[in-house]
């Protein structure tokens, strides 16, 4: 017999948590930005042409859900993703909310 895709058991928690930090597509935008190599908050606000104050804003919340590390040298404070699966979990809901989008009736 095959294991049931989802547990009705299951606690959610963890999940929601995580998926409403999620919810904001600058974060969203920031989580990309850093990819596979650590940035500053200057750099990130850089390349996506946001203020500092607003990314440094983000990284906050990115950093108390866990999705962000954060090293500091000298001075410096560099990001880096939590963990390399991020990339990935966001192409797939992406792609999900995509398709599922693409087929909408009306809401």
């Amino acid at each position: 017999m095959s294991k049931p895709v989802c547990n009705l058991q299951e606690n959610f928690t963890d999940a929601a948590f995580l998926a409403k930090a999620l919810s904001d597509v600058n974060r969203l935008r920031i989580l990309c930005c850093l990819g596979r190599k650590e940035k500053s908050v200057n750099q990130i606000a850089g390349a996506l042409e946001l203020s500092q104050p607003l990314v440094s804003h983000h990284l906050k919340e990115l950093r108390r859900v866990f999705l962000v590390k954060v090293e500091r040298r000298g001075p410096f404070i560099f990001y880096t993703l939590a963990d390399q699966k991020i990339p990935a979990v966001m192409k797939a809901f992406s792609a999900l909310a995509e398709t599922l989008l693409s087929q909408k009736q009306s809401f």
